[in-house]
This record gives C-alpha cells, structure tokens and sequence, in this order.
C-alpha cells in the first residue's frame, strides 16, 4: 500500500469478504468487531443491516483509534422474505424451514458496507432480488448435508452449491455473497484507497 495511503482494516470474520476485497486489488488486516446482531422488535431490514454494520465498524475503530489514517470497514448481510429477516440457521430443521420459504419465490438481499474513520462514517446499502427455483424438500435435507448452510445468512450460499437453486437475479453478485464491491470501491475510492492494485510504474 502506498505510504500516505489510509491503512484499512476489515471488521469482519468472513473468508468470502476477504477474498472479495483481495478480488479487487485491497490490501487490508483483519480484525473481530464483535456486536449485538439482534433484530430489534419492529426494526425494518434496512434499518437493521445499517445498524450493525455501523456497530461493527465503530467497534473496530475502537481497536485502531490511535493511528490517525486508520480506517476500518464493516458490513453486515440479511436474506429478507417479505418482511421477515432470515439469519443463520440455529440447526436442521430451522435451515429447512428457510429452505421452504425461498423456494419457488423471489427474496431480497440487503448488504450494508460501512467505512469509519477518524473523520466519520460513510454508508452504502445494496439491495439485490433473488429468484428460487422450487426446491424439494428431499434437496433441502441433500444441502444441509453438505454443511454449506451452516454459517451463511438465508441458509445458502450463492457462491456455492446453493447457486443450483438461483434462477434469476437482480442486483449485486457480490451484494449476496457479502460484500458489494460497487459500493465498496466507491467508500475506498472517497478515502484514498486505492482499489485494482497498485499501478505499474509511469502509469499513475
């Protein structure tokens, strides 16, 4: 990274936005903001996913306040059905129920990005639709089974062997794995920071 550049930090456990930052070029160290991730009573998803992404990255500051051009980024994800947020399934049964409510029918991704720095805070929300095929139950067990359910939010994972049940979507690719990258470059590009890599000498 280049010297006068904000050094970044990612509030988050997740390989998938990990890999997704290092996609476009990132360079980051990792730290573990933990934080309340319960929906408050009549909390809309929206205003959920901005919350705790918020919370997330004010508690990774925490962590680097002391260097001034430290710059921390957090994001959070909710698979929403009608108004109904779905988060990680507690087990089988509570994934297969998810399972059936996403089958043959459309639901919202809603992934908030958040930057925080010595000078504030900056927000994006993504929002992108996705259609399920039906899916039997007979599948559903098979996917659970698999174990890729397990820590994923909805109960699948679009970059994964849940990507058999997607036949349509609208939005943000990235949004649904957690972490959109349009919003993303664009916090990071009104920081400083720079995103595709460094650039090849004489060509900056």
């Amino acid at each position: 990274m280049d010297a006068a550049a904000p050094r970044l930090h990612l509030a988050s456990r997740s390989p998938r936005r990990a890999e997704l930052l290092e996609q476009i070029g990132v360079r980051f160290t990792r730290l573990d903001a933990e934080v309340d991730e319960t929906v408050r009573p009549g909390e809309a998803p929206g205003d959920y996913v901005r919350r705790v992404t918020g919370d997330k990255g004010r508690a990774g500051w925490t962590q680097v306040a002391a260097r001034a051009d430290a710059l921390v980024l957090a994001a959070d994800t909710a698979v929403v059905v009608d108004a109904c947020i779905l988060g990680k399934p507690r087990d089988r049964a509570d994934a297969l129920e998810m399972m059936e409510l996403l089958s043959g029918r459309e639901h919202r991704v809603l992934t908030a990005v958040a930057l925080v720095g010595a000078a504030g805070e900056s927000l994006r929300l993504s929002e992108t639709r996705v259609r399920f095929r039906q899916v039997a139950p007979a599948e559903a067990a098979r996917y659970w089974a698999t174990g890729e359910p397990r820590d994923k939010a909805g109960g699948y994972a679009i970059q994964g062997l849940g990507a058999v049940f997607v036949a349509a979507i609208a939005g943000s690719y990235s949004g649904v794995m957690g972490l959109p990258l349009f919003e993303t470059a664009t916090l990071l590009a009104e920081a400083g920071i720079p995103v595709l890599g460094a650039l090849p000498p004489g060509q900056d």
